[in-house]
């Protein structure tokens, strides 16, 4: 009897904990709860995309422009490598909100423990993968006997710390569903300040040159997987912590489904990632000193920068839409849709003027000068005109950018892995390959920036295809009172 009692207590204060822990997303999802809740996601994602730049920009003012082209080429592998945590964090996220919604916080520990080991032997597999053939990585990655020396100097050092990138990754996904994303922000904040002042000290002091530039970075990596298993450790209040995992049939399915759910979100990660590849391939081609690619990389910042909006808006509301669905909370469910929808567009506006107005501040930032010298001649660059040109074709994607982004997480929220990885096929591979190369043929290197936002026209139309079609299904475009 006094065992019953002593569980029953147990339960009892396990469900009030998880009560407190869950009130975060549970609330009611007006504007300015949404916007509240996703803004410190927003704010790590901007924090994160700024800390992807940081090598960029030592690089093109400590070394020079063809290094900081070597640096375009080889970053896409590491874009590929976080995709994967972001695949495991984004769909185990999706699994985890939902069984706490569902009331299941024990299975909810078991799957998120189990999740952190896979994402662990998954990141192994791809550095082993690393070191056995990392010519063939750089030879699909675009790079040329000419540029070859810089990148595997720049990737080598990569290979050792990739479980810390994946591992970083998946723990900021699972801070957002404890309702802890500001330690993302305060995480990512940390990281670029060390990336940069190691950046310095290895670029600057040491002049270690491109190997110096990945160690700094490697090293900003490692604050994220510190924080992350400091926390989920000894934080035992909560409603999502360490616990001996489930190794059964039935658990590592959950994790499969989990997986396959958030492959959606890998493939949108890795939709940037793939059309940096596929254009870096085209560039090259049309430009073999890679100076083509070196813009592309100016640009490219400016838009991970700028489109961090849209992905930490969509993953931070992620766990309020999947707490509600495992609810079955239509009211607010719809309610998170239609604000949602409202926010992503003014979202769309901000960053489509801030990007206009910024880039030659981002020129500054890289150092990009007019005049370049080259064995003591004063020749034109054309780098700056490079950039300006682009970058009006790349920032006109961000007006429909967000909306397709928050299509396919909607659909990941809603564990409809199916929906939302299709979304992303045709949005990060079909429709961009179907336009670069008669594109690139036939207006050159005007050609590859636009097919940037032509491939988001499109894709468009297949996010409205399904938000319309699976409506019903889950009730979210219902009639709600005005919040």
């Amino acid at each position: 009897m006094e065992t019953q009692n002593e569980t029953q207590n147990e339960t009892q204060i396990e469900t009030q904990q998880t009560s407190k822990a869950s009130q975060a997303i549970a609330r009611k999802p007006t504007k300015v709860n949404l916007i509240r809740f996703a803004l410190p996601t927003i704010l790590s994602m901007l924090i994160m995309s700024t800390f992807g730049i940081v090598d960029g920009v030592f690089v093109s003012r400590l070394i020079d422009q063809v290094s900081l082209g070597a640096v375009g080429l080889v970053w896409p592998f590491m874009s590929f490598v976080m995709a994967i945590g972001f695949m495991l964090g984004v769909g185990g996220n999706a699994l985890i909100a939902k069984k706490i919604g569902e009331g299941k916080e024990h299975q909810a520990r078991e799957d998120f423990s189990l999740i952190i080991i896979v994402a662990f032997l998954a990141s192994v597999a791809v550095s082993m993968l690393g070191f056995i053939a990392p010519d063939l990585i750089l030879r699909i990655l675009g790079v040329n006997e000419y540029m070859h020396p810089l990148a595997i100097e720049y990737m080598r050092p990569f290979i050792i710390f990739l479980p810390a990138a994946v591992l970083g990754m998946v723990m900021q996904q699972f801070l957002i569903t404890v309702g802890k994303a500001h330690y993302s922000a305060v995480m990512s904040l940390a990281a670029g300040a060390l990336s940069a002042g190691l950046n310095y000290l290895f670029i600057y002091v040491f002049d270690w040159g491109l190997r110096g530039a990945a160690l700094a970075t490697s090293a900003g990596m490692m604050i994220p997987v510190v924080v992350g298993l400091t926390y989920f450790t000894f934080a035992r209040r909560g409603s999502v912590y360490f616990v001996k995992p489930r190794f059964s049939a039935k658990a590592l399915l959950a994790v499969g489904r989990s997986c396959f759910n958030g492959l959606s979100e890998m493939v949108s990660a890795l939709s940037m990632s793939v059309t940096a590849v596929l254009m870096n391939n085209v560039l090259m081609r049309l430009d073999y000193t890679g100076m083509s690619v070196a813009a592309s990389a100016i640009m490219w910042a400016g838009m991970g920068i700028f489109g961090s909006l849209f992905i930490g808006y969509s993953s931070g509301v992620a766990p309020i839409i999947s707490y509600n669905y495992g609810k079955g909370d239509r009211k607010y469910l719809s309610r998170t849709f239609r604000n949602s929808l409202r926010i992503i567009g003014v979202l769309a506006v901000i960053a489509v003027v801030a990007a206009y107005f910024s880039v030659d501040a981002l020129l500054w930032v890289y150092s990009v000068d007019e005049v370049i010298w080259i064995y003591g001649i004063p020749v034109i660059s054309p780098l700056p005109d490079m950039v300006r040109n682009g970058y009006l074709f790349i920032i006109s994607a961000f007006l429909f950018m967000g909306f397709n982004g928050f299509g396919t997480m909607f659909f990941t929220a809603l564990n409809n892995g199916l929906i939302s990885t299709v979304m992303s096929l045709f949005n990060g591979f079909i429709f961009y390959v179907i336009l670069l190369y008669p594109l690139s043929g036939r207006f050159g290197t005007n050609g590859v920036w636009a097919a940037v936002p032509s491939a988001e026209i499109l894709q468009v139309f297949v996010t409205l295809f399904f938000l319309v079609k699976m409506a019903g299904r889950y009730g979210y475009a219902g009639r709600t009172s005005k919040i």
